[in-house]
């Protein structure tokens, strides 16, 4: 396969204002304005070059944004959406329905694992969870009722590599979709060029970068994206998970400089995740020799952009996990918070927060243990000095000696 830059793709499209603004100029409207009455008839049906119906189905920015999205993931069209889970939902409802099956990774973030356990059964939808690292598990739980299989390219929270092209061809071989969940690893892992057929990003995370909106985006087939936004039977076109036009504008800014973001958060995290395994820690990060996910990691990845920014450790209890949480923000480390790709780090206890959605014994079968951490890690100019302080914290609660 041809090495792919994403960086190189992204800074290739120009975009213009209406008055030769390098930033394209905001859509600050709802409805667009026709010339002719059949013009506007025929965009109910189409859509028409160079014309915009509402903004609900489309906008100049939202566009522009999107075709950037594209070229991200290599995809040939793609669709921005006002969050991850409204981006998640539209794709799974576009694709299913009453009767219909969906063979889902078991270690996913909480929200969809919700989305999945508890709401789709309304609909008539069964979600089968099986450990996806195990391809022989998947083939065996596809049925001829399966529609879809969901994966995450780096799962959620214990940082698991999704063999892609193995279970691609499990998809292909059974004539179904397989969507995978790219937010951990934009720029890090392109999943349409490895057989994904459909990719999701929530944009809140690193691609916006910024943690000021919440924002989604779908990347596929011009096929796929057009049946999306269909006005008869289009998921986002009749569930209206618009994303605002301004967040839009602010996103396409900030795109432009993920390959940079993306390189320092991967080398950032590479050296934390390798000085807590020298301490003897549990460390989870692909990008270690000794991860048992590095070989593949190696084999997807695209090159120059690291092993993404997230890495795990496992303290041994949440009693200790909760101490080490509170004190590494007294230490200035980062923030005891949700989400990720932050340009400071973040860090959470997933059990109790971003998996809390996932039960208890569940969590434990996955080997999602009480005492585990993520860590978004930031853009630290130097590194190592949060590593002292967390290595401070560390030794204040006897989790090292």
């Amino acid at each position: 396969m041809k090495p792919f830059d994403p960086s190189t793709s992204i800074h290739d499209y120009l975009v213009f204002g209406e008055f030769g603004d390098v930033n394209p100029s905001i859509t600050d409207s709802s409805t667009f304005t026709f010339l002719s009455n059949e013009t506007m008839a025929d965009s109910f049906q189409h859509e028409t070059e160079g014309c915009f119906l509402y903004s609900r189905h489309w906008n100049p920015i939202n566009k522009f944004l999107s075709n950037a999205l594209a070229r991200l993931e290599d995809a040939e069209a793609a669709q921005v959406t006002s969050s991850g889970m409204g981006a998640i939902s539209s794709v799974i409802l576009q694709l299913c329905g009453t009767g219909d099956e969906i063979v889902s990774e078991r270690t996913i973030y909480g929200g969809t694992y919700a989305f999945f356990k508890n709401f789709l059964p309304k609909f008539g939808i069964t979600v089968k969870f099986v450990d996806m690292q195990k391809p022989e598990l998947v083939e065996a739980a596809v049925t001829a009722k399966t529609k879809v299989i969901y994966a995450e390219s780096v799962s959620n929270p214990l940082l698991e590599i999704t063999d892609i092209p193995a279970i691609s061809r499990i998809a292909k071989t059974h004539g179904i979709k397989l969507v995978v969940d790219n937010t951990f690893s934009p720029m890090v892992i392109s999943p349409l060029r490895h057989g994904a057929d459909i990719v999701i990003h929530s944009m809140t995370k690193y691609i916006n970068g910024t943690s000021d909106c919440v924002a989604g985006c779908i990347c596929s087939t011009t096929e796929f994206i057009n049946s999306l936004t269909d006005v008869n039977s289009g998921a986002t076109m009749l569930l209206g998970p618009v994303l605002d036009s301004l967040r839009a504008a602010s996103i396409l800014k900030n795109i432009h400089t993920l390959h940079i973001r993306m390189k320092k958060h991967g080398e950032n995290a590479m050296y934390l995740a390798e000085q807590f395994e020298k301490l003897g820690l549990k460390v989870y990060y692909p990008g270690l020799r000794s991860s048992r996910h590095n070989k593949l990691m190696n084999e997807l990845r695209n090159s120059g952009y690291g092993y993404s920014g997230m890495v795990a450790i496992d303290v041994g209890s949440y009693e200790k996990a909760s101490k080490l949480l509170e004190m590494m923000q007294q230490e200035k480390v980062g923030y005891l918070a949700v989400s990720l790709g932050y340009f400071k780090t973040l860090f959470s206890s997933p059990g109790h927060s971003t998996s809390s959605e996932i039960p208890e014994e569940e969590q434990k079968e996955m080997g999602l243990s009480e005492g585990l951490i993520r860590f978004s890690i930031g853009l630290d100019g130097d590194i190592s000095i949060a590593f002292e302080r967390i290595k401070k914290c560390l030794h204040e609660l006897q989790i090292i000696q």
